[in-house]
């Protein structure tokens, strides 16, 4: 039997180590993307994650006998990670095509977090929000979104022959921008636009202050209070939409208004991996300088949903429909764009799902969150339906 240990990330040296890992394992897959370094050290930083403030975290990275790298892991607590029972998580799993070796590190993070008080585990998942490093790729194994967990396909019985269970799928929808859509979303545009009241606007880097605020407004009415939702602050908002800007294109977010009060948007960005795949992880001044160039004279064909939302008052009116011929009028007669994908819909929401569907999408990826009881005879249950 190999003899195997779990080093904890302290140092420099190890922090390094922690983000090399994956570069050694992926080399000969194409599809393969390797994240900003400082993406996702941020994760690990207790001055830059705010989830350090309600939780707990540690990585490691496993050796084997000869003392080389063959594995990295990271498990964390989160007292706002309100679960059935008390529920951990574990993510950033990188291995060799070796059951031992996952076996070793995932027993590693279950005996960690039962010190902690835990009865379960969710991973692979972040200890943050879960619009990045959420689920393992299970299909679609092509180049990931920005943001977004890629995995060799071995993964996934890395994680089932260990027990982990499917908790809920993580669906991801996509089309080709320059398709016509369903005749019924033309019918709604043309009903709402015949009422007078309604009124869009793409986002205007210049007023990006008061759609941060329009885009706070529509959010809260949405979304909070409603399937786990959590309100967001204004502040919150605005620092994201600044940190935003760099990279924003005017022609692709729309928000939408009744009378001149916000209702809905429709906040998508260019797909940042297409950039990044070309600066090995760095950002420091040279790579900022590159990607200057590269977003100025480089190829982007592709752009990706961060959201879509309407508030409760104006659902089923066909304001979907409107909004979305409304950006297509713009964004499919310029045709920067030759994809559109949307980030991820979970399995226990069939609303979304529907509305995804009726776009005449197609499934393009499916990434999973698993879930391992530490109680072995517990029944097993998926998450919630919303």
């Amino acid at each position: 039997m190999r003899i195997m240990r779990m080093h904890e990330v302290k140092t420099e040296a190890d922090k390094k180590l922690f983000l090399e890992i994956p570069v050694g394992l992926h080399k000969h897959d194409p599809n393969w993307i390797r994240p900003l370094d400082k993406d996702i050290e941020e994760v690990f930083d207790p001055q830059k994650n705010k989830f350090f403030k309600q939780g707990e975290c540690l990585r490691w990275i496993l050796m084997d006998d000869s003392n080389n790298p063959i594995g990295r892991i990271a498990a964390f607590t989160n007292k706002k990670y309100k679960q059935e029972q008390p529920t951990g998580g574990t993510g950033f799993f990188e291995c060799i095509n070796d059951q031992q070796a996952a076996n070793f590190m995932f027993d590693h993070c279950k005996q960690w977090l039962l010190e902690r008080g835990m009865e379960a585990m969710d991973g692979p998942i972040n200890f943050g929000e879960r619009d990045k490093w959420w689920g393992l790729v299970v299909e679609g194994f092509y180049e990931p979104l920005y943001g977004m967990s890629y995995a060799p396909p071995y993964y996934k019985d890395l994680f089932e022959n260990y027990g982990f269970k499917t908790y809920f799928h993580q669906i991801c929808f996509a089309l080709k921008v320059k398709n016509r859509l369903d005749d019924k979303f033309y019918h709604r545009h043309a009903e709402i636009e015949a009422e007078g009241h309604y009124s869009i606007k793409h986002l205007a880097k210049k007023d990006i202050q008061q759609f941060a605020k329009d885009f706070t407004y529509i959010y809260n009415k949405a979304w909070a209070g409603h399937g786990g939702g959590k309100t967001l602050e204004e502040r919150t908002v605005q620092k994201m939409f600044k940190s935003m800007k760099p990279v924003i294109d005017e022609s692709i977010s729309w928000f939408a208004y009744y009378k001149d009060e916000p209702i809905a948007m429709w906040v998508n960005l260019p797909d940042l991996n297409q950039y990044f795949k070309h600066l090995n992880g760095k950002f420091g001044l040279l790579q900022k300088l590159y990607f200057l160039y590269l977003k100025a004279f480089g190829k982007c064909d592709r752009f990706v949903g961060l959201v879509f939302g309407i508030i409760p008052e104006f659902q089923g009116k066909g304001v979907d429909g409107y909004v979305i011929i409304e950006g297509a009028k713009v964004i499919q007669k310029e045709a920067k764009y030759v994809d559109y994908e949307m980030q991820w819909i979970g399995d226990f929401n069939p609303k979304m799902i529907n509305i995804a569907e009726n776009l005449g999408t197609y499934r393009s990826r499916i990434l999973t969150t698993y879930r391992y009881l530490f109680d072995r005879n517990k029944e097993f249950v998926r998450h919630p339906m919303l």
